[in-house]
């Protein structure tokens, strides 16, 4: 279960999961799948770049402020061996929709103060439009991911294209989910 925090889970080579609940999953086992669901939140798949490892990422912005890129990369690079890493960043909230307040500013700020003029743009007395996307972009950025391995080309939010996206801020708690998975390749030799 995802719980919008830092937990990471590793899971083997039988599929077994070590946790239950966690925002990161990543795997080094060959032919093992991973994967999160989001409804508006950024999701993050990451490999190492000889395919030997993989990582499923769920970040909304309190997972964000509380570091799970961070913990998810760590996770990736811990168990590939440091490896070179590529990301690629899908469909989420951004800065046309995502209405966020002062507690989501003053969340992010903590750590990311920095990229907030990038990412913010004032709306409204005490409210910001977000762009989850770019944050997540320069967060990777940050830890040392090369831009140029980091995909973010879909450019779409999920809370106004209604038709190809489910959205929890534009249809609430009946909101369906988007799945997002990764493998590590079957030629791999298996691990763990």
């Amino acid at each position: 279960m995802q719980v919008h925090g830092t937990e990471v889970c590793e899971v083997s080579a039988s599929g077994d999961a070590a946790k239950r609940e966690a925002d990161a999953i990543v795997s080094a086992a060959a032919g093992v799948s991973v994967g999160i669901v989001t409804a508006d939140c950024v999701p993050i798949l990451a490999a190492a770049r000889d395919a030997g490892a993989v990582a499923a990422i769920h970040a909304g912005w309190r997972g964000l402020a509380a570091g799970v890129i961070e913990a998810g990369i760590g996770a990736l690079r811990a168990i590939s061996g440091g490896s070179d890493l590529i990301c690629a960043i899908g469909p989420a909230a951004r800065g046309c929709c995502y209405e966020v307040d002062e507690p989501v500013l003053d969340g992010l700020s903590t750590h990311y103060a920095q990229y907030l003029d990038e990412v913010l743009v004032p709306g409204g007395p005490g409210h910001y439009l977000l762009d989850l996307p770019l944050l997540a972009t320069r967060i990777l950025e940050t830890i040392g991911i090369e831009s140029a391995w980091i995909g973010n080309e879909n450019r779409v939010c999920t809370i106004c294209d209604p038709v190809r996206f489910e959205s929890y801020r534009r249809e609430g708690a009946a909101a369906g989910r988007l799945r997002h998975f990764i493998s590590v390749s079957p030629t791999i030799p298996r691990q763990g």
